[in-house]
């Protein structure tokens, strides 16, 4: 626990500008996007204090084309997207069955058919995605529950984990009994995730999961993220170019990936030796590929360190 603590401690302080370096521009000419870091660490994913809760429905369907609520469903659209990896973060972990449901916007259930639930399945690569709105807000008692989505993630041969995600900025959070636990076995801290608006209009979040499985290894048993990172992808979404800024601490060999829903490998635009630095390089889709969501992957020594996810449209 203490050297994930100093994991997080490093995450929170660090900065690419402390390199004192200029950035090496790959390709030239492209707009210069807001400069961001994110807190990352290889926290296990908690348990939620009230659990299933008591509208759970089984035998969900499979989510289409990563759609959870069709465009007819009123509510605020929302995309949350994430990785699924095993508690010491040293393995990725496919196929792991990822169940979600939550209330309308209305903050109302559908107990009699399957309206905002189903599941999806991580791809190659550990990813998942999918869209839905932001839940409504329903009460419990005397106060109303912060929005949140339900989660049952199931690794392959591995038992259930379930929870619920939560959203940062929630006003009914401080006075929720379980939104509001902050340590223990019900920590809900790392499943208050941030939402940003994208250039659509559609709120995004990411909800990484840490979790007791076996899947595909990184590459090494620690998540190693001072050794590089990923820090901005301007415009997000784009139609033409994607700029990519990211940075490496020390020396070593650095791949640069993008892949696509499916976990297949889509362009490889680093794959070399580099010293401590910061940098930018330009993806420019091939002709043909389709429109949709995709995710950069940086890679230090053979170990995918971070990534993000970015929108083809």
């Amino acid at each position: 626990m203490k050297d994930r603590k100093n994991r997080r401690e490093f995450l929170k302080n660090t900065s690419l500008a402390t390199l004192g370096l200029g950035m090496i521009p790959q390709i030239c000419n492209a707009k210069k996007p807001q400069e961001k870091t994110e807190d990352l660490s290889c926290e296990p994913t908690t348990l939620d204090y009230y659990g299933q809760g008591p509208f759970y429905t089984d035998s969900p369907p499979e989510i289409t084309d990563n759609i959870l609520a069709p465009t007819s469903e009123p509510g605020q659209r929302l995309i949350i997207s994430g990785r699924v990896m095993n508690l010491e973060c040293s393995q990725f972990i496919p196929d792991a069955i990822v169940d979600v449901w939550h209330a309308n916007d209305a903050g109302q259930y559908d107990n009699t058919g399957y309206n905002l639930r189903g599941f999806t399945k991580t791809n190659g690569q550990g990813f998942y995605l999918y869209e839905t709105i932001l839940p409504g807000k329903y009460l419990n008692g005397a106060k109303y529950r912060p929005s949140h989505i339900h989660y049952k993630i199931t690794p392959p041969g591995f038992p259930t984990l379930t929870t619920q995600l939560y959203f940062q900025g929630d006003e009914d959070i401080p006075g929720d009994a379980a939104a509001s636990i902050n340590s223990g076995q019900y920590d809900a801290t790392n499943r208050t995730i941030a939402l940003a608006e994208n250039a659509e209009g559609k709120l995004e979040g990411t909800f990484d999961i840490m979790i007791n499985g076996e899947g595909i290894s990184t590459g090494l048993n620690d998540i190693h993220l001072d050794k590089g990172i990923l820090y901005a992808t301007s415009p997000n979404p784009f139609d033409e170019e994607l700029e990519i800024r990211y940075g490496v601490f020390r020396k070593a060999k650095v791949g640069l990936s993008v892949f696509d829903l499916q976990g297949r490998l889509v362009a490889e635009l680093e794959d070399r030796e580099m010293p401590p630095q910061k940098y930018s390089v330009n993806w420019r889709p091939e002709a043909g590929l389709p429109k949709g969501h995709y995710f950069i992957a940086l890679r230090i020594n053979d170990l995918q360190v971070h990534y993000q996810k970015v929108s083809f449209v």
